[in-house]
């Protein structure tokens, strides 16, 4: 069987490919395993996010900025070892929703703050999407074809290069301004970033289940479940980016 392809970083067509593993029924990655953990590994990032979201309701911004940046630098440290130590996800995958909760608790509660209602509003559009694509998949209504696979790859792969970009560009000081702006264009550009980081959703539902179908070793599950969960709070990132643009034309 193929494995199949995934633009998440963290599931590569390689993923699964264990050499030498040939486990019993109760050793082996299930689909139903996978989503247990990966609803262990949401209350993990909502219980850092509570952490966080809590200090700034008691006024500590010293602390919010303190534990937003360790989770932004640890959730990061935290992805690149359990991408590349596939066999400690066990361990690094809950710590890391830990590190990304609290990264998520500092921004949402500052934005919070701004627009108040905000933050519920991207978390109901996250899971509804969620919900919404695994309906789908399962249903058939989206076929994930090799045209398919590509064209999300190379879409989530442009946009990447285009983050990178304005990242660099803004350390010398040159403002990639339409990206950003609540314009017309600024707008249809989130649009389009919040369809791809949705479509990497059903990438991510086709490859775990077809590490599951190939007997996968136990501790992919954790795996599944990071990459999944990687998916899930870009989704939510870029569902709070596309809301304050909105607010922002009130």
């Amino acid at each position: 069987m193929n494995i199949t392809r995934s633009s998440n970083p963290a599931l590569g067509k390689d993923t699964f490919r264990v050499s030498g593993f040939a486990g019993t029924e109760s050793s082996v990655m299930t689909v139903s395993g996978t989503v247990n953990k990966v609803f262990l590994m949401a209350l993990l990032v909502v219980l850092g996010a509570a952490y966080t979201w809590n200090l700034m309701t008691k006024g500590n911004m010293t602390a919010v900025s303190t534990y937003t940046i360790a989770g932004g630098i640890g959730g990061f440290i935290l992805a690149l070892i359990t991408i590349f130590k596939k066999t400690w996800s066990p361990f690094t995958a809950p710590l890391y929703a830990v590190f990304q909760g609290l990264l998520l608790g500092g921004i949402s509660s500052s934005l919070n703050a701004q627009i108040p209602g905000i933050v519920i509003q991207a978390v109901a559009l996250t899971f509804g999407t969620l919900f919404a694509l695994l309906f789908a998949y399962r249903s058939g209504i989206i076929k994930v074809t090799e045209n398919f696979k590509l064209g999300v790859v190379a879409a989530t792969g442009g946009i990447f290069i285009a983050y990178l970009l304005s990242f660099v560009l803004g350390l010398f000081g040159v403002n990639i301004g339409f990206m950003h702006s609540n314009g017309p264009l600024g707008i249809i550009i989130s649009l389009v970033v919040v369809v791809v980081a949705a479509l990497n959703l059903v990438l991510d539902f086709d490859f775990i289940e077809t590490g599951a179908e190939t007997g996968a070793p136990k501790y992919m599950e954790w795996y599944g479940a990071f990459g999944l969960i990687v998916t899930l709070i870009w989704l939510y990132m870029e569902f709070l980016r596309l809301l304050s643009k909105f607010s922002g034309r009130n």
